[in-house]
């Protein structure tokens, strides 16, 4: 079972909250004790795409934490104010520094456990050109044969290439949503 990120002070008065179910609900939340505020914990959406060049997908290992040094497709969290086809694109550019033109939505997986829903989506390399940003040690593509499985930091990155691959093989690409738990 899930357990959220407990909320401890009101976000807007900065009084200690309580956890309960508030009128007309049927979840616990953090109410504050003082101005009454309802604080509301919500999945994390994290973005990203499959960029692809011919039969070989760019990958980059991660120089930061979590997963230091293990590979994965350029993802991160959404900010505030961006569409997830924005913010793949956006962390596309910063981990890969790669100008892709971007396709459909691909995978939708759900990480019940971490409180997180992960958007990957399809997207064609303009050219081989990388520029890593800080938080990518290298940027490089990879043949299905080549890929380091053993070596992926996130299993919602394995999810996405085998389906990625799967789909290739048979000539077609849908999209695709799971529960990772």
């Amino acid at each position: 079972m899930f357990e959220p990120r407990r909320i401890r002070h009101c976000r807007l008065c900065g009084s200690p909250v309580r956890y309960a179910v508030p009128p007309d609900d049927n979840r616990e939340r953090a109410i504050c004790t003082a101005c009454g505020e309802i604080h509301y914990e919500n999945p994390i959406n994290v973005v990203g795409t499959v960029p692809f060049w011919g039969d070989q997908v760019l990958l980059c290992r991660r120089n930061i934490e979590p997963r230091r040094g293990l590979w994965t497709l350029p993802a991160g969290f959404l900010e505030l104010g961006e569409s997830t086809s924005e913010g793949a694109l956006r962390e596309t550019d910063e981990e890969a520094g790669a100008r892709v033109e971007l396709g459909a939505l691909f995978t939708v997986l759900n990480v019940v456990a971490a409180g997180q829903v992960h958007f990957f989506y399809l997207a064609r390399l303009q050219d081989t050109r990388f520029a890593p940003g800080p938080e990518t040690i290298e940027a490089r593509l990879f043949r299905e044969h080549e890929l380091p499985w053993d070596e992926l930091a996130f299993r919602t990155v394995r999810e996405t290439l085998q389906r990625y691959f799967a789909d290739r093989a048979r000539g077609a690409f849908g999209m695709h949503a799971a529960d990772i738990r």
